[in-house]
């Protein structure tokens, strides 16, 4: 059964905290969560740790900066969750507003499944997708750095990829053209919490200095990417990444942003759907109103639907577009409760301390919705849980979700090579 333990609180930090002003309370609760001086509370954006810390950041901002030179078209390959539809929207976006010809495609997690495959690039570069001309340089946004077959396909057709990640790599790198991820080898950035969407931003800080070191703004302002940093924060917050010093700051600035009413169409919609304040914007609304209404759209329709919303800039057409997912985000609620009520009763006579693991399966189970299943049967059994369900062509689909000291790739690749 899971147990509560009290946080350790090194009373050095909490010293510290209560001398430089904050209640014993308050500093209590921030030295028991790593923060030893005032300063990491701050939230400010000049405490933001400097881009040039990402292995290979300034190797992609010269790629990048190279494309618009060139006026080569990009194509922006995302994931299908909350973190890849902000990442994608920052990605549009930023490189846009930096001169960038850019277009994007997110997989079907129904039809293509997850990240760069060799399909998805086959989608990418062929009719109808690719009418007009395939892309010069394939860029990922919160995927890619599993996609050895996806990155191989690409450069068998001529085209490189720019892999822009957060997640853990397997034993083999792909053979890209660049590589931005803080969890690969060689990474020395001291905040390894980044989401998808913050490297992404990262990225686009590194080009922005590429370009002022280019003369690209000599004559004429730099565009401002503190207006991207609502959807940094909302993407941070619903990939339940750790909320470290640095990504405290994006979220708060993000926060600060939204309150003071500078969000964009999307983001003010999506608040307006969820029947919130934006004035009044916590990360509960980030994590628990927006997040899911956002990720609905993957699991039951289409990320795109998402994405395009994030990228309106009329209100009216993002308010239709929040409407909609908010529709799909009450649909995959009815999906889940009726997937978890079926799930519990084939479970009621099931012992906990008969297995160290759980894995459940039914054919008509919505493969959008298996993950959400897995962590609810995880959360109650407290075991690493893997759900499946058939998909269209037949195949069992599966998502797994694990408890603290169990990480669940390591376990499938250690069971995979045994």
């Amino acid at each position: 059964m899971p147990v509560i333990s009290t946080r350790p609180c090194p009373a050095d930090a909490r010293t510290a905290l209560e001398q430089a002003g904050l209640a014993p309370a308050w500093a209590r609760l921030y030295a028991a969560r790593g923060v030893t001086h005032p300063e990491q509370i701050a939230h400010r954006l000049p405490q933001l740790l400097p881009p040039a810390g990402l292995l290979h950041v300034e190797r992609a901002a010269a790629l990048l900066a190279d494309a618009i030179r060139d006026n080569k078209r990009l194509l922006i390959v995302a994931d299908y969750d909350a973190d890849g539809a902000t990442a994608c929207a920052v990605g549009v976006r930023g490189l846009t507003m930096l001169g960038a010809r850019v277009e994007y495609l997110v997989p079907n997690r129904l039809e293509h499944g997850y990240g760069l495959t060799p399909d998805i690039v086959r989608l990418a570069a062929e009719p109808p997708f690719g009418d007009k001309r395939r892309p010069d340089l394939l860029l990922t946004v919160d995927n890619g750095i599993a996609a050895v077959d996806g990155v191989a396909a690409a450069n068998a057709l001529g085209i490189p990829v720019l892999v822009t990640d957060h997640h853990l790599p397997g034993d083999a790198l792909p053979d890209a053209a660049c590589i931005v991820n803080p969890n690969q080898p060689g990474c020395g950035f001291a905040s390894k919490n980044l989401a998808g969407v913050g490297v992404m931003f990262y990225v686009l800080l590194a080009l922005r200095a590429e370009l002022r070191q280019r003369g690209m703004y000599a004559n004429r302002p730099e565009p401002d990417l503190r207006s991207l940093l609502d959807l940094v924060a909302l993407g941070t917050v619903a990939d339940v990444v750790k909320l470290d010093a640095n990504n405290r700051i994006l979220v708060e600035q993000g926060l600060a942003r939204m309150r003071a009413g500078k969000a964009s169409a999307g983001i003010n919609a999506l608040f307006r759907a969820a029947a919130r304040d934006p004035a009044r914007a916590t990360v509960f609304d980030l994590g628990f109103m927006l997040g899911p209404r956002l990720n609905a759209a993957g699991r039951i329709d289409d990320m795109a639907l998402g994405i395009e919303c994030l990228l309106a800039d009329d209100p009216a057409a993002a308010q239709q577009l929040a409407q909609r997912l908010d529709e799909l985000n009450r649909a995959r609620r009815d999906v889940e409760a009726g997937m978890l009520e079926e799930a519990l009763a084939i479970l009621a006579t099931f012992n906990p301390d008969d297995s160290h693991s759980l894995t459940a399966y039914q054919p008509d189970w919505h493969v959008g919705v298996i993950g959400i299943l897995a962590s609810r049967l995880k959360d109650k059994f407290h075991r690493p849980t893997v759900v499946f369900a058939s998909s269209d062509s037949g195949e069992l689909k599966g998502s797994g979700r694990s408890i603290p000291g169990l990480h669940l790739r390591d376990a499938l690749d250690l069971i995979d090579k045994r």
